[in-house]
């Protein structure tokens, strides 16, 4: 049994947290059931402590989740005496209901650690906002609480505390080391980069989100996550750059010895960023892979590149791509130490200039629209709450709160998903009820109650996660049968009432599941990739036009952005559900709408704007050729279809070999166009990796966020 416990939690993570819940919520509840004699602080102590022990699931050290349950106790507060003072009437409760379920809800967006605490929140508004209508008993309604915090704060530290988790910037850390390696043999000893990718790619499939837990990813509103989530984008595409690079011949390469000179510094700027993530050395600064690409720059122009075919400037164009990627992952890194860049206050670090105020706010604004998934997924959970909460007035049910409590547990993002939970939630209501029954039944002694409230809560809390839906929730009825047989006078109807709570909470979470966005995050991940993807191919034709005909740049690249957070959000609420295989690589999608931006960004700023007209009509229609399959595919994903592999490129344009340094500026524009076609290629997935380099990274590298 126990082995069988280590295969499935094998830090025994689950099983710490039922101990240390179990024990503070019955030492809360005796200490005031039997020493004060409190009927009205004993469930409050208790259902405190499940809230924010077992509901919740707060991220970080056992120091700083002890520090976050402190930090919400007033908030808890004062949803407690909202639901006191609003409990006087069904539709004031409601009411109540549905604008702090949407506000704790949506308030999400903010990062895991808000995410973690909303459904342990809404019960502590969803508990006394049923009657008795009783604001004098708010004093020990709150001492309960305030008990059940303090004490499940204290444990987090001293009972049998959960292992701190590797901080992400270890894992950060251990993938840009392993990407140093790989660009220092890539400049030394190509034939060295074969025995060091499979680690470099190991390491930076590690950071993709999905395989993360939800606490640990880097998705809060601050700087810090903000900057620690672009660093690890940049490594996913350096790691892809290193492998282009590979395949380029760079025997006939123009720049070939400056190319290698300008990798040499990028590694060493690359290895020094993961020592200082480690904590093994100082804070890199820009000034040594700006001063390398700037020595790179000379080389080309002390380099007449007329009469060369164009495929000889491509290594080099790779090349200061790669010093330009490296630049973006240090001044990320600098923000996360805390440092600003001195770029200015527009871009892709735009919120290092920003107060952490501003950003929360710029984030809650930000979603504050119908097609974003946390507004979607707010209302419609606060849209159910109150509904039942009405539901539950109108036919004056004894424990209402029970219906409440049943949404929480089996309303999904999809409607799909909800239907899933339902038969394991309903099967192990009715097979706890029958059992709880019996047990009331049998009129036992009280003391047998006592005693088996602990063990039964210990399984409880640990059967979720370890067996299943079905077997919390028929052990946790019988947790309910055990307390209220303690606190008040019931008999076998305890249960058969927790039954018909349950069917009304499921029957009410299917409805609005099925009239409120039923199809959860895949339908607005494919409304809002393809809305990323055409604002995408305006960014390629405004660059264009930015840097062949001297245009004034447009709202293209501000609307991208924009559209590339919803589309980044979307996805986050995508992969916390569960789904079988997927024809799209959502990741790859989303990479091809960031590398647009990003590339735009970085030419745009780094060459003269319309320089290029002698080629502006070969540059405007390879550009506007990757624009059409970027529309192209964007209509397919917004009609719900898998996009189809963008044509083979058109027939080389005849380009003019007489520009002298402008030459350069092209290969720069051409090797990113070339990426972008690159990029829709891999949407809908690569072979499995193989012996080929570049099969063996291009699940991680095209998967970049």
């Amino acid at each position: 049994m126990w082995a069988w416990v280590r295969g499935r939690d094998p830090q025994l993570v689950v099983v710490r947290r039922a101990v240390r819940v179990t024990l503070v919520a019955c030492l809360g509840f005796y200490f005031c059931r039997y020493v004060l004699g409190s009927a009205a602080m004993a469930p409050y102590a208790l259902f405190g402590t499940v809230a924010l022990g077992a509901l919740s699931q707060i991220p970080g050290s056992p120091k700083q989740r002890a520090r976050t349950l402190v930090a919400v106790l007033p908030v808890g507060w004062g949803l407690v005496a909202l639901g006191t003072m609003l409990s006087f009437n069904t539709v004031a409760a409601a009411a109540g209901m549905f604008v702090l379920g949407f506000a704790v809800s949506f308030v999400g967006v903010g990062g895991p650690r808000l995410v973690g605490l909303a459904a342990g929140m809404q019960l502590l508004y969803i508990l006394p906002c049923f009657p008795p209508y009783d604001p004098g008993s708010l004093p020990e309604r709150l001492a309960g609480l305030t008990l059940a915090v303090v004490l499940l704060a204290v444990a987090e530290l001293v009972v049998w505390p959960d292992p701190t988790p590797p901080p992400y910037r270890h894992r950060l850390a251990d993938a840009v080391s392993a990407l140093a390696a790989c660009m220092r043999a890539l400049a030394d000893d190509r034939s060295r980069l074969a025995e060091l990718l499979p680690e470099a790619a190991d390491r930076a499939e590690a950071l993709r989100p999905s395989l993360l837990p939800p606490t640990e990813r880097p998705a809060s509103a601050g700087r810090r996550d903000r900057a620690l989530s672009s660093a690890a984008g940049t490594a996913r595409l350096l790691l892809g750059r290193v492998v282009d690079l590979f395949f380029t011949d760079d025997r006939a390469a123009v720049t070939g010895p400056a190319a290698a000179k300008l990798l040499r510094a990028t590694a060493g700027c690359v290895e020094a960023t993961g020592d200082w993530l480690r904590g093994d050395g100082p804070l890199p600064d820009t000034d040594r892979v700006a001063a390398a690409i700037g020595d790179f720059r000379v080389a080309r122009m002390n380099t007449d590149p007329g009469g060369l075919p164009p495929e000889r400037l491509h290594l080099g164009a790779l090349a200061l791509s790669l010093g330009e990627w490296t630049k973006s992952l240090v001044v990320a890194v600098r923000i996360v130490a805390g440092e600003r860049p001195s770029a200015g206050r527009s871009g892709q670090f735009w919120y290092a200039y920003e107060g952490t105020a501003f950003l929360w706010w710029h984030r809650l604004r930000e979603n504050l629209t119908p097609r974003s998934v946390a507004f979607q997924g707010a209302l419609r959970l606060a849209a159910a709450l109150a509904v039942a909460r009405l539901i539950a007035g109108v036919l004056d049910l004894s424990h209402g709160f029970w219906v409440l409590l049943t949404i929480l547990t089996v309303l999904r993002a999809s409607a799909a998903e909800t239907r899933s939970t339902l038969r394991p939630a309903l099967a192990g209501t009715v097979a706890g009820s029958i059992v709880a029954a019996l047990l009331l039944m049998l009129g036992l002694d009280p003391l047998v109650y006592v005693i088996a409230l602990p063990v039964v809560m210990i399984a409880g809390f640990a059967a979720g996660p370890l067996l299943g839906l079905g077997w919390s929730q028929g052990l946790f009825t019988l947790v309910i049968t055990l307390v209220f047989a303690q606190v008040t006078p019931v008999d076998w109807r305890l249960a058969e009432q927790r039954v018909a709570d349950v069917l009304i909470g499921a029957a009410v979470g299917v409805l609005i599941g099925l009239f409120a966005w039923p199809r959860g995050g895949a339908g607005e991940l494919q409304r809002a990739a393809g809305t990323f993807l055409t604002s995408a191919a305006a960014v390629v034709r405004e660059t264009v036009a930015v840097m062949a005909k001297g245009q004034t740049p447009g709202d293209a690249l501000p609307t991208a952005r924009q559209a590339g957070q919803l589309a980044e959000a979307s996805y986050a609420l995508y992969q916390s559900e569960r789904r079988g295989p997927t024809p799209i690589d959502w990741q790859a999608t989303l990479i091809a709408g960031h590398h647009a931006v990003r590339g735009a960004e970085a030419l745009v700023r780094s060459c003269p704007a319309g320089g290029l007209l002698p080629c502006v009509a070969q540059l405007t229609a390879l550009a506007g050729d990757v624009a059409e399959c970027y529309d192209r595919s964007a209509a397919q994903l917004m009609r719900g279809e898998t996009p189809s592999r963008p044509p083979a490129s058109p027939p080389p344009e005849e380009w003019p070999d007489d520009l002298g340094q402008d030459l350069y500026i092209i290969a720069d524009l051409r090797v990113w166009l070339d990426g972008l076609r690159e990029d829709l290629i891999t949407m809908t997935g690569r072979p499995e990796p193989g012996d080929d380099l570049r099969d063996r990274v291009a699940h991680v590298a095209d998967g970049a966020t």
